[in-house]
């Protein structure tokens, strides 16, 4: 149970649990959500990777203008 990764009785488990909190007609809108949340998560990653390279970038530049 500890050593291994999750085989498929758990996950079995795991779906009916969820089909049973939120019912077969509602997973479609959970799990759209979801994957909404998810995009959004990655769109900000991104912004924040583009922010620290352009800090960097600025601050290459910085030190060049500081040796010439």
């Amino acid at each position: 149970m500890f050593g291994g990764g999750i085989g498929w009785q758990e996950i079995t488990l795991i779906l009916l649990v969820v089909l049973l909190l939120f019912g077969a007609k509602k997973i479609p809108e959970v799990m759209r959500s979801f994957g909404k949340g998810i995009k959004e998560f990655k769109k900000g990653m991104k912004d924040v990777q583009r922010e620290i390279e352009k800090d960097d970038e600025e601050d290459k530049e910085k030190e060049k203008e500081k040796t010439t």
